[in-house]
């Protein structure tokens, strides 16, 4: 990565990086549609039609933006709130500022801080890459066996 920061002049990789974000945001957005869509045709159609939901819908609609644009200042839960926005139909004169803004965050941090900290974490070496990835993929299997541990200590004191 920060050879392509290096090669690249600031304000080309702050637009690409932006335009990465709005790609991927709107794509799941409309993959939340489809979604949504696809299961008005289903079994869950009813379900799906209950006020319950359309309160839901309600509250995505006033309050989805501010979490929408916010949402990019996180990791992993960006892109479920992408896909909630979508599958809960919030109005796209609401989605595309929030998700454009949230862009505008993601692109600045990533192509400030995120490249600063990649290069100095790991010198510009990718090998530090698989480490990390590794070092995630224990952590994730440590936390799925400690999760079922807890869960069979409950359910055999049922």
């Amino acid at each position: 990565m920060t050879d392509f920061i290096d090669d690249w002049p600031l304000w080309a990789v702050f637009v690409a990086f932006w335009v990465i974000a709005m790609l991927r945001s709107n794509a799941t957005y409309w993959a939340g549609r489809g979604l949504r869509a696809g299961g008005g045709h289903t079994r869950l159609a009813a379900t799906l039609d209950r006020p319950a939901v359309h309160r839901t819908e309600a509250f995505v609609d006033r309050w989805g933006a501010p979490v929408v644009a916010i949402s990019f200042l996180t990791v992993g839960v960006q892109t479920l709130i992408n896909a909630a926005a979508g599958a809960l139909r919030m109005p796209l004169p609401h989605y595309l500022p929030a998700t454009a803004v949230g862009s505008l965050l993601w692109a600045t941090l990533y192509t400030s801080v995120g490249a600063a900290l990649w290069a100095a974490l790991t010198g510009g070496s990718w090998w530090w890459l698989l480490v990390a990835l590794a070092v995630l993929g224990l952590v994730a299997a440590a936390t799925e066996w400690l999760s079922r541990a807890a869960k069979r200590r409950s359910n055999s004191t049922v």
